[in-house]
Protein backbone atom coordinates (compact mmCIF):
# COMPACT_ATOMS: atom_id res chain seq x y z
CA UNK A 1 0.00 0.00 0.00
CA UNK A 2 1.40 3.36 -1.01
CA UNK A 3 0.44 6.99 -1.28
CA UNK A 4 -2.24 8.81 0.66
CA UNK A 5 -3.92 5.67 2.05
CA UNK A 6 -0.61 4.46 3.52
CA UNK A 7 0.17 7.84 5.11
CA UNK A 8 -3.40 8.14 6.47
CA UNK A 9 -3.34 4.70 8.10
CA UNK A 10 0.15 5.33 9.47
CA UNK A 11 -1.05 8.61 11.01
CA UNK A 12 -4.18 6.99 12.49
CA UNK A 13 -2.13 4.18 14.05
CA UNK A 14 0.46 6.49 15.57
CA UNK A 15 -2.14 9.03 16.73
CA UNK A 16 -4.27 6.34 18.44
CA UNK A 17 -1.28 4.79 20.18
CA UNK A 18 -0.04 8.21 21.33
CA UNK A 19 -3.44 9.20 22.79
CA UNK A 20 -3.64 6.00 24.85
CA UNK A 21 0.00 6.13 25.94
CA UNK A 22 -0.27 9.83 26.77
CA UNK A 23 -3.23 9.20 29.09
CA UNK A 24 -2.49 5.73 30.50
CA UNK A 25 1.32 5.96 30.39
CA UNK A 26 1.87 2.75 28.41
CA UNK A 27 0.56 0.48 25.60
CA UNK A 28 1.57 2.55 22.55
CA UNK A 29 2.69 -0.56 20.65
CA UNK A 30 -0.37 -2.59 21.64
CA UNK A 31 -2.68 0.04 20.13
CA UNK A 32 -0.62 1.26 17.17
CA UNK A 33 0.54 -2.26 16.33
CA UNK A 34 -3.04 -3.37 15.62
CA UNK A 35 -2.81 -1.27 12.42
CA UNK A 36 0.93 -1.07 11.74
CA UNK A 37 1.47 -4.84 11.74
CA UNK A 38 -1.13 -5.12 8.97
CA UNK A 39 0.31 -2.13 7.13
CA UNK A 40 3.95 -3.22 6.97
CA UNK A 41 6.08 -6.30 7.77
CA UNK A 42 7.18 -6.77 11.42
CA UNK A 43 10.81 -5.96 10.57
CA UNK A 44 9.62 -2.44 9.65
CA UNK A 45 6.78 -2.06 12.16
CA UNK A 46 8.62 -3.09 15.34
CA UNK A 47 11.54 -0.61 15.14
CA UNK A 48 9.10 2.17 14.17
CA UNK A 49 6.84 1.38 17.13
CA UNK A 50 9.82 1.31 19.51
CA UNK A 51 11.10 4.68 18.29
CA UNK A 52 7.63 6.27 18.43
CA UNK A 53 6.92 4.82 21.87
CA UNK A 54 10.16 6.24 23.29
CA UNK A 55 9.30 9.69 21.90
CA UNK A 56 5.78 9.54 23.38
CA UNK A 57 7.08 8.40 26.77
CA UNK A 58 9.76 11.10 26.94
CA UNK A 59 7.35 13.84 25.83
CA UNK A 60 4.63 12.91 28.32
CA UNK A 61 7.20 12.41 31.09
CA UNK A 62 8.48 15.97 30.56
CA UNK A 63 4.91 17.20 31.08
CA UNK A 64 4.75 15.29 34.39
CA UNK A 65 8.37 15.84 35.43
CA UNK A 66 7.73 17.47 38.79
CA UNK A 67 6.15 14.35 40.26
CA UNK A 68 8.85 11.85 39.28
CA UNK A 69 10.35 9.91 42.19
CA UNK A 70 13.80 9.33 40.79
CA UNK A 71 15.17 7.11 43.57
CA UNK A 72 12.31 4.60 43.36
CA UNK A 73 12.30 4.77 39.56
CA UNK A 74 16.01 3.94 39.50
CA UNK A 75 15.41 0.92 41.75
CA UNK A 76 12.71 -0.31 39.37
CA UNK A 77 14.90 0.34 36.33
CA UNK A 78 17.91 -1.36 37.96
CA UNK A 79 15.86 -4.48 38.58
CA UNK A 80 14.57 -4.28 35.01
CA UNK A 81 18.09 -4.24 33.57
CA UNK A 82 18.85 -7.52 35.34
CA UNK A 83 15.60 -8.91 33.94
CA UNK A 84 16.46 -8.03 30.34
CA UNK A 85 19.61 -10.20 30.37
CA UNK A 86 17.84 -13.58 30.80
CA UNK A 87 15.11 -12.37 28.43
CA UNK A 88 17.69 -11.85 25.65
CA UNK A 89 19.04 -15.35 26.27
CA UNK A 90 15.56 -16.91 26.23
CA UNK A 91 14.65 -15.09 23.03
CA UNK A 92 17.66 -16.63 21.32
CA UNK A 93 17.25 -20.19 22.66
CA UNK A 94 13.56 -20.77 23.45
CA UNK A 95 10.33 -20.48 21.46
CA UNK A 96 8.47 -17.80 23.43
CA UNK A 97 5.28 -17.90 21.36
CA UNK A 98 3.27 -19.91 23.90
CA UNK A 99 4.63 -17.79 26.74
CA UNK A 100 3.42 -14.60 25.07
CA UNK A 101 -0.05 -16.05 24.52
CA UNK A 102 -0.20 -17.26 28.12
CA UNK A 103 0.93 -13.92 29.50
CA UNK A 104 -1.55 -12.07 27.28
CA UNK A 105 -4.39 -14.25 28.60
CA UNK A 106 -3.20 -13.66 32.17
CA UNK A 107 -3.11 -9.87 31.74
CA UNK A 108 -6.49 -9.79 29.98
CA UNK A 109 -8.01 -12.06 32.64
CA UNK A 110 -6.65 -9.98 35.50
CA UNK A 111 -7.89 -6.69 34.07
CA UNK A 112 -11.30 -8.14 33.17
CA UNK A 113 -11.71 -9.49 36.71
CA UNK A 114 -10.69 -6.18 38.29
CA UNK A 115 -13.04 -4.27 35.97
CA UNK A 116 -16.02 -6.50 36.76
CA UNK A 117 -15.55 -6.97 40.51
CA UNK A 118 -17.44 -4.60 42.86
CA UNK A 119 -15.52 -1.41 43.67
CA UNK A 120 -13.84 -1.50 47.08
CA UNK A 121 -12.00 1.19 49.01
CA UNK A 122 -8.27 0.69 48.74
CA UNK A 123 -5.37 2.34 50.51
CA UNK A 124 -1.92 2.80 49.08
CA UNK A 125 0.58 0.54 50.81
CA UNK A 126 4.23 1.33 51.32
CA UNK A 127 6.65 -0.93 49.47
CA UNK A 128 10.30 -1.63 50.18
CA UNK A 129 13.25 -1.29 47.84
CA UNK A 130 13.66 -5.08 47.55
CA UNK A 131 10.08 -5.63 46.40
CA UNK A 132 10.35 -2.72 43.95
CA UNK A 133 13.57 -4.15 42.57
CA UNK A 134 11.90 -7.56 42.11
CA UNK A 135 8.96 -5.93 40.33
CA UNK A 136 11.44 -4.16 38.06
CA UNK A 137 13.17 -7.49 37.37
CA UNK A 138 9.85 -9.08 36.44
CA UNK A 139 8.96 -6.13 34.24
CA UNK A 140 12.32 -6.28 32.44
CA UNK A 141 12.06 -10.05 31.94
CA UNK A 142 8.46 -9.97 30.71
CA UNK A 143 9.10 -6.85 28.64
CA UNK A 144 12.03 -8.51 26.90
CA UNK A 145 9.85 -11.45 25.94
CA UNK A 146 6.60 -9.66 25.11
CA UNK A 147 7.53 -5.99 24.36
CA UNK A 148 5.25 -4.96 27.27
CA UNK A 149 7.65 -3.80 30.02
CA UNK A 150 4.99 -1.70 31.74
CA UNK A 151 2.50 -4.51 32.36
CA UNK A 152 4.05 -5.99 35.53
CA UNK A 153 4.76 -2.65 37.30
CA UNK A 154 1.28 -1.37 36.33
CA UNK A 155 -0.45 -4.45 37.77
CA UNK A 156 1.72 -4.18 40.90
CA UNK A 157 0.71 -0.52 41.33
CA UNK A 158 -2.95 -1.42 40.91
CA UNK A 159 -2.74 -4.24 43.48
CA UNK A 160 -1.15 -1.85 46.00
CA UNK A 161 -3.67 0.94 45.38
CA UNK A 162 -0.99 3.41 44.32
CA UNK A 163 -2.53 6.78 43.22
CA UNK A 164 -2.33 7.78 39.58
CA UNK A 165 0.33 10.50 39.96
CA UNK A 166 2.62 8.23 41.93
CA UNK A 167 1.98 5.38 39.52
CA UNK A 168 2.93 7.45 36.49
CA UNK A 169 6.02 8.79 38.28
CA UNK A 170 7.20 5.20 38.84
CA UNK A 171 6.12 3.32 35.76
CA UNK A 172 6.86 5.82 33.01
CA UNK A 173 10.61 6.33 33.68
CA UNK A 174 10.88 2.54 33.99
CA UNK A 175 9.28 2.00 30.57
CA UNK A 176 11.56 4.59 28.96
CA UNK A 177 14.67 2.95 30.43
CA UNK A 178 13.58 -0.53 29.32
CA UNK A 179 12.72 0.61 25.79
CA UNK A 180 16.00 2.45 25.32
CA UNK A 181 17.97 -0.58 26.53
CA UNK A 182 15.89 -2.91 24.32
CA UNK A 183 16.50 -0.67 21.32
CA UNK A 184 20.25 -0.61 22.07
CA UNK A 185 20.32 -4.42 22.36
CA UNK A 186 18.27 -4.84 19.19
CA UNK A 187 20.20 -2.29 17.08
CA UNK A 188 23.26 -4.39 16.18
CA UNK A 189 21.19 -7.55 15.67
CA UNK A 190 18.77 -6.42 12.97
CA UNK A 191 18.95 -4.78 9.58
CA UNK A 192 17.09 -1.51 9.98
CA UNK A 193 14.58 -0.79 7.20
CA UNK A 194 15.66 2.07 4.96
CA UNK A 195 12.23 3.72 5.03
CA UNK A 196 11.90 3.75 8.83
CA UNK A 197 13.28 7.28 9.19
CA UNK A 198 10.88 8.52 6.51
CA UNK A 199 7.93 6.81 8.21
CA UNK A 200 9.03 8.25 11.55
CA UNK A 201 9.25 11.77 10.08
CA UNK A 202 5.78 11.42 8.54
CA UNK A 203 4.45 10.17 11.89
CA UNK A 204 5.74 13.06 14.01
CA UNK A 205 2.73 15.43 13.61
CA UNK A 206 0.26 12.67 14.53
CA UNK A 207 2.55 11.54 17.34
CA UNK A 208 2.74 15.06 18.82
CA UNK A 209 -1.01 15.68 18.50
CA UNK A 210 -1.93 12.31 20.04
CA UNK A 211 0.46 12.75 22.96
CA UNK A 212 -0.86 16.25 23.71
CA UNK A 213 -4.47 15.04 23.61
CA UNK A 214 -3.65 12.09 25.85
CA UNK A 215 -1.61 13.99 28.46
CA UNK A 216 -3.96 16.98 28.77
CA UNK A 217 -6.85 15.22 30.58
CA UNK A 218 -4.54 13.23 32.87
CA UNK A 219 -4.51 15.92 35.55
CA UNK A 220 -8.30 16.25 35.44
CA UNK A 221 -9.34 12.62 35.91
CA UNK A 222 -9.64 11.19 39.41
CA UNK A 223 -7.98 8.00 40.60
CA UNK A 224 -11.05 5.85 39.91
CA UNK A 225 -11.37 7.07 36.31
CA UNK A 226 -7.64 6.67 35.73
CA UNK A 227 -7.77 3.12 37.10
CA UNK A 228 -10.61 2.35 34.68
CA UNK A 229 -8.49 3.65 31.80
CA UNK A 230 -5.46 1.62 32.91
CA UNK A 231 -7.40 -1.63 33.38
CA UNK A 232 -9.13 -1.21 30.02
CA UNK A 233 -5.77 -0.56 28.36
CA UNK A 234 -4.28 -3.61 30.07
CA UNK A 235 -7.19 -5.72 28.82
CA UNK A 236 -6.70 -4.53 25.22
CA UNK A 237 -2.94 -5.09 25.48
CA UNK A 238 -3.43 -8.61 26.85
CA UNK A 239 -5.91 -9.54 24.11
CA UNK A 240 -3.61 -8.10 21.45
CA UNK A 241 -0.69 -10.12 22.82
CA UNK A 242 -2.71 -13.35 22.97
CA UNK A 243 -4.06 -13.13 19.40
Amino acid sequence: MEGFAYIALLGIAVFSGAVVAGLAGFAFSAVAGAILLHLMPPIEAVPLMMACSILVQITSLVALLRGVQWKRSLILAGGGLFGILPAVYLLQHVDTWLFRIGFGILVAGYSAYMLLRPAVARKSRGCGSVSEGLVGFGGGLIGGLTAMPGAVPTIWCDLHGIPKDEQRSLVQPFIIAMQIVALAVLAPRVEWPSRMLLDLAVSLPALAAGTAIGVTPFGRVNNSAFRLVVLTTLFISGVTLAL
